[in-house]
């Protein structure tokens, strides 16, 4: 695994021990990135579930201002911060070790708004629509907020979920990713 494109480029990240973690692959990295940037002017990442930290290290590196980590694994955290420190983005990050549940309300309070939000949470859970209606109500995600979603294949998400509408869906193997993007209400305009 490395970071792909941007400052940090050829940058080695390394894996969270054991097999509890799936990194998302390069291939898939740069498939992401091709379909939402593939560069960006500033923002806020929320990497959630983040595992090795690879897809917000990469949004990092090509452009974005900070990153915001969150995985409850202690090995993932420790993963974090040394591929971090390894691609030198650590100024421009905050990584906390909790569930996601908990870090949406802390981050609501914060008032923490994202531009930016991957999800790629263990392929056995369920609730993605969930967590995308939370941030939304929560005023965490702005008007040009767009979620990555990375899952099992077989999963097929919703259409819409709050303001978000489904944009694309690209299969890789075993692996999908669904991407949304809030939909402007052009109507009051």
């Amino acid at each position: 695994m490395r970071v792909i494109s941007g400052t940090a480029k050829g940058r080695s990240l390394k894996a969270v021990p054991g097999t509890s973690t799936r990194p998302t692959t390069d291939k898939v990295k740069e498939a992401i990135f091709s379909m939402i940037g593939p560069y960006f002017d500033g923002g806020q990442v929320l990497d959630l579930f983040a595992g090795t930290g690879g897809l917000g290290i990469e949004a990092l590196s090509r452009g974005m201002d900070k990153a915001i980590f969150i995985d409850i694994e202690k090995k993932s955290i420790d993963t974090i911060q040394h591929n971090v420190q390894v691609a030198g983005l650590k100024d421009q990050v905050e990584i906390y070790r909790t569930d996601a549940t908990r870090a949406l309300k802390v981050l609501a309070k914060r008032a923490e708004q994202f531009q930016l939000v991957f999800l790629d949470p263990p392929y056995r859970m369920k609730g993605i629509a969930e967590l995308i209606s939370t941030m939304e109500e929560q005023a965490l995600v702005d008007e040009q907020a767009v979620v990555v979603v990375e899952h099992d294949a077989k999963d097929v998400l919703d259409e819409t979920i709050g303001g978000f509408l489904k944009q694309r869906r690209a299969d890789y193997g075993d692996t999908a990713v669904t991407i949304y993007k809030r939909e402007l209400d052009t109507a009051s305009i």
